[in-house]
């Protein structure tokens, strides 16, 4: 019977065994590897790393390549995200969210919908600015809003939105682009003057002041007689 016994308890340790060696074999050959990049873009994710690449293009500069190219027949086309929630059409009804004709240059938070008490808390009127930041992350925007959508992570998308927005009853006019940094100068910081290169010192000839007279050779002194 003892035999028995330990016959079945090598069998039993014996199949452990082997469960753990197939288990460290398959992990070392199936080991999967986090991705560097992702596979596809979440629409208002930003991928790590991007916000201390390369800087950001104004918004306004990027207004600018859309109008040149069309954007507000490609802005209509990515608003067809945000029809599950408003109209833009003069005069058409809210839904989820407000009816946008004319947004552009109105008061943020005013008019007859029910906006959220940190929206109407933000104060002034929607210009481009303030309108890409709402776009960019409307919960980072004003934290605490209804918003639920997360944002539109292209500039270029949302300049489009921007430019067809403003085509729909507001014709604001667009921001001036910004004029991009000499080379080999940094580009102020949101808000800060440009810094003025210093002037270039006169060049120093000899120790002396240009101009100067150069000193007397002192005769050889005479010899005694």
């Amino acid at each position: 019977m003892d035999d028995r016994s330990n016959t079945i308890a090598g069998w039993v340790l014996g199949a452990g065994i082997a469960a753990l060696g197939s288990s460290i074999l398959f992990s070392e050959v199936f080991h999967a590897e986090t991705p560097e990049k992702q596979g596809y873009v979440i629409e208002g994710v930003e991928e790590d790393g991007a916000a201390g690449g390369v800087a950001a293009v104004p918004i306004a500069n990027v207004l600018a390549e859309s109008a040149a190219a069309d954007g507000i027949a490609k802005g209509e086309e990515v608003f067809k995200k945000c029809t599950a929630c408003h109209t833009i059409a003069a005069g058409g009804a809210a839904g989820i969210g407000p009816n946008l004709h004319g947004v552009l240059g109105k008061g943020i938070g005013g008019g007859a919908f029910a906006y959220s008490e940190a929206l109407k808390g933000v104060g002034g009127s929607w210009d481009f600015e303030k309108m890409n930041s709402w776009l960019t992350n409307p919960k980072k925007f004003a934290a605490g809003n209804k918003m639920t959508f997360a944002g539109l992570g292209k500039a270029e998308d949302r300049a489009a939105v921007m430019l067809y927005l403003n085509s729909q009853g507001s014709n604001l006019p667009l921001p001036a682009a910004v004029a991009a940094p000499a080379e080999g100068v940094a580009a102020p910081a949101d808000g800060a003057p440009a810094a003025t290169p210093a002037a270039t010192p006169a060049a120093v000839t000899s120790g002396a002041p240009t101009g100067a007279a150069p000193a007397a050779t002192p005769a050889a002194a005479t010899p005694a007689k």
